[in-house]
């Protein structure tokens, strides 16, 4: 009969593959204190290494969103100022002192 199968966070996964990496514990200790196999901390160790570069994405993506935020700003700003000018001449128009001058 099989055991349920054990589950591990990422933030679990990164944890230990760091410690390897970083060179505080040995492959062999880590995976005897967590009861995890070599070749699962191999394959997390080959994922992390795999995605490392993708750390430093979030920078850029972060100032895309910003760029496109502010972009998006201003074309509101735009448009409420074109909507207050557009009440305004649409007040001026239907005006009862506009309406009694314009008639014979």
């Amino acid at each position: 009969m099989m055991g349920r199968r054990r589950r591990f966070t990422p933030e679990f996964k990164a944890q230990v593959v760091l410690e390897v990496i970083s060179g505080r514990r040995t492959a062999a200790e880590i995976c005897r204190q967590h009861k995890i196999k070599p070749q699962l901390l191999s394959e997390w160790k080959g994922t992390f290494l795999a995605n490392a570069a993708n750390a430093f994405q979030g920078e850029a993506r972060l100032r895309e969103a910003e760029a496109r935020m502010a972009e998006l700003e201003r074309l509101v700003g735009r448009q409420a100022l074109e909507l207050e000018v557009a009440k305004k001449v649409l007040q001026v128009l239907n005006s009862p002192a506009e309406r009694s001058e314009s008639l014979p």
